[in-house]
């Protein structure tokens, strides 16, 4: 389901190199250099085919007001992305910083994500909403590209819910933890 914007322009890419060339940065230099950068940690859910999928991730963002736009990359190798993204809404679940237990379930494998001990109900358009969160965003699937080893899925938000104002969970340097506030 790749959408591309009528009228959207590419940016030109510098001259200098080729993708195909060897990369300055080892793959562990480059994660290592990027654990250093704290993010929120969020869980995507769908229902497919009748079933409840997720996956926890920690690339979301926002990408536009006007139209109500969020983002997230999922692995190529995820076993969840080729369920997930045959659905055409899914749901973000901002977690809170007690959820870090709910958030590591569903970046397991293993893991029956959606049996017990996890607590959840079907939201709008059959979109399953875990609860304890901050906030859920019930999105539309608006675009779906392949970036190197990665998806951006992007969805345009059709409805939200906020719960809590409390501090959000984050992931830095391959552990949750907690926001604390600047004196």
């Amino acid at each position: 389901m790749d959408h591309a914007r009528p009228g959207a322009s590419r940016v030109p890419v510098p001259a200098g190199g080729d993708a195909a060339e060897t990369p300055d940065i080892s793959p562990d230099g480059f994660r290592h250099a990027l654990a250093g950068h704290p993010a929120g940690v969020v869980v995507v859910t769908a229902r497919v085919g009748g079933e409840p999928v997720g996956l926890t991730a920690s690339s979301f963002t926002s990408v536009s007001l006007r139209p109500p736009l969020v983002s997230f990359y999922v692995a190529d190798g995820s076993s969840t992305w080729p369920r997930l993204r045959r659905a055409g809404r899914f749901a973000v679940t901002l977690l809170a910083e007690d959820q870090s237990t709910l958030a590591a379930r569903f970046a397991s494998r293993e893991a029956d994500r959606f049996g017990a001990p996890t607590a959840w109900r079907t939201g709008p358009h059959g979109t399953p909403l875990l609860d304890g969160a901050t906030a859920h965003l019930v999105c539309r699937t608006h675009e779906i590209r392949a970036l190197g080893d990665h998806w951006l899925v992007v969805g345009r938000v059709a409805g939200a819910e906020v719960h809590r104002t409390d501090a959000p969970l984050l992931y830095h340097r391959g552990t949750f933890g907690a926001f604390r506030r600047h004196a």
